[in-house]
């Protein structure tokens, strides 16, 4: 290929993409398309939402999900600094004449991306309370290539599956009480205190288990909240450097009276600094290191834990790490399907290098 352009626009979508692989997997399809049929590739137009459809017949197949991002953010697939339609037309006509190279390179390279997400979770599953350990299981999303964006997901489900097991353990309830003794009130506003506190007239106490909820699998970066509870605070898990910037928009996004932030023990003290210098000390709740994380995982999976606590922690975290990330059974055969798999990529398009 004369221009590396387009090569090298895609490689950064590639390397940027989460294994989910939407945006990849939309180039591809187009590619597929255009290759099997007359298309214009500079008329965004014609394929801007077809696209789309086209993607998503396959990432339901491959992957069991389709994108659920704002449609501006998956439009901006197409934008300058990412792969503008004369990049993608150049790079179609490189792979008709190559009978469909690249398409190949693109599903490849998500073939040794889930190889990678199939060895962590092999890791988890042939672990027992004795031999896990969670920085092993961190790092190999921080040292394996084609990871490390999806890490902040894996940092957020260990914190999930060890809060989780701990809130269980302990028992911890939640109490709603009406305060309020007036009959008339009480009776008028019958039907909200049903539905909305879920309570009946004359019951006006109820107490409940004290849960966690994930927010949900989401495919960009954000500074939203990750972790919702029925007892008060939101939960905020980051495995990257915090700026001041940052602190500032989870504190002005979440709409909670208490925050807590699990973060990386080098990130603790300037958190705190920036915490007193914004005046945010009233809504953070509490900040989390990787080391209490460590140390609380090592206690659950401690001998005097472990057939408790431990087991319970590891199959937490195996049904999280399922719901998050694609173990696909299906890649292999729609590789032989499309004859990519005998399809013998150049030196410069190695999957294992993006």
């Amino acid at each position: 290929m004369k221009n590396m352009q387009p090569k090298k626009a895609l490689d950064l979508i590639i390397k940027k993409s989460r294994v989910h692989f939407y945006k990849p997997i939309q180039i591809a399809e187009i590619l597929f398309h255009s290759r099997n049929q007359t298309l214009d590739l500079r008329d965004l137009e014609l394929y801007r939402n077809s696209s789309k459809k086209w993607r998503d017949q396959i990432t339901q197949r491959l992957i069991g999900r389709i994108s659920t991002s704002s449609q501006r953010y998956q439009d901006n697939i197409f934008d300058a600094n990412a792969m503008p339609p004369h990049l993608l037309a150049e790079l179609s006509e490189f792979n008709k004449t190559h009978h469909g190279v690249v398409e190949a390179y693109i599903y490849k390279s998500l073939h040794y991306k889930l190889k990678t997400i199939y060895d962590v979770e092999r890791y988890i599953k042939s672990s027992t309370p004795k031999t896990f350990k969670l920085k092993d299981l961190l790092q190999v999303f921080i040292a394996k290539p084609g990871l490390k964006r999806s890490g902040d997901k894996m940092y957020e489900i260990t914190v999930y599956a060890l809060f989780a097991t701990i809130v269980r353990a302990l028992q911890a309830e939640v109490t709603v009480e009406i305060g309020n003794k007036d009959e008339e009130v009480l009776k008028d506003f019958e039907a909200f205190i049903k539905i909305v506190l879920g309570l009946e007239l004359g019951m006006q106490k109820v107490s409940r288990p004290a849960s966690l909820f994930r927010v949900g699998v989401t495919n960009a970066a954000d500074t939203g909240l990750d972790m919702l509870t029925n007892f008060g605070p939101v939960i905020q898990v980051k495995h990257l450097t915090l700026t001041p910037e940052m602190v500032e928009d989870i504190a002005a996004g979440i709409a909670a009276d208490s925050i807590v932030i699990v973060c990386l023990d080098a990130e603790k003290n300037a958190i705190l600094a920036l915490v007193a210098q914004l005046g945010l000390e009233a809504r953070i709740q509490g900040i989390i290191t990787l080391n209490d994380l460590e140390h609380w995982y090592e206690l659950c999976l401690s001998e005097k834990y472990r057939l408790t606590l431990g087991s319970t922690l590891l199959r937490d975290l195996i049904r999280e790490f399922e719901l998050e990330f694609p173990s696909s059974q299906e890649i292999e055969p729609f590789l032989h399907e499309r004859g990519y798999d005998n399809l013998p990529l150049p030196d410069e398009w190695n999957v294992t290098q993006v």
